[in-house]
């Protein structure tokens, strides 16, 4: 199946803002990249600001789905909570990985509405998925969530600035001690 017009736009500013940051792409490198023309680029995307949001959303929708399967194929929420870190762990163990493209974007565009709510749309997003999966097993899985989302977004942060990527398995191991300490307490003494 081709490609869309739509899509390879995205996919090639996807790729740019990611690697070189929003800022230091502009719209000729992405009409230059594509292959497309101005006029083309504006059709399906208005502005700078709608491509970048589209390009979160997407990242999002990525994301998210990539949680949500592994809920899917762990079996236990302690195996869910695990896998996710190690996932993580497989990306942020990459020469390409620059750490959390929402955080980046809100950094380099933030005065930017339609920007900073897909961003705080995929936090709080995260945040429900880790909720979702403590809901069953902890006495608060609301603050559990809290804690465990905390980590994933420090393990991000840690790796973009840091550069090493044993810090998302630190996190996972601390991740896996706040679960132990939620469920440990649901257990009659």
């Amino acid at each position: 199946m081709r490609e869309t017009i739509s899509d390879q736009i995205l996919n090639t500013a996807s790729a740019l803002f990611y690697r070189e940051g929003i800022r230091a792409v502009g719209i000729d490198r992405i009409i230059e990249e594509a292959n497309v023309a101005k006029a083309t680029l504006y059709r399906h995307f208005p502005s700078k600001d709608h491509l970048v949001a589209s390009y979160l959303q997407a990242r999002h929708n990525r994301v998210i789905r990539s949680l949500e399967e592994v809920r899917d194929v762990a079996g236990t929420q302690r195996e869910q909570i695990r896998l996710i870190f190690e996932r993580l762990y497989e990306k942020a163990d990459s020469p390409e990985f620059r750490g959390c493209a929402f955080a980046l974007a809100v950094a380099e565009h933030g005065d930017s509405e339609r920007v900073v709510s897909v961003a705080r749309t995929h936090k709080t997003k995260v945040r429900e998925i880790f909720g979702t999966i403590m809901a069953r097993v902890a006495n608060r899985p609301e603050q559990a969530a809290a804690h465990l989302a905390l980590l994933y977004e420090g393990a991000l942060a840690t790796v973009a600035v840091g550069r090493d990527p044993q810090a998302v398995l630190i996190a996972r191991d601390c991740a896996l001690h706040v679960f132990d300490m939620e469920t440990s307490s649901q257990q009659p003494s």
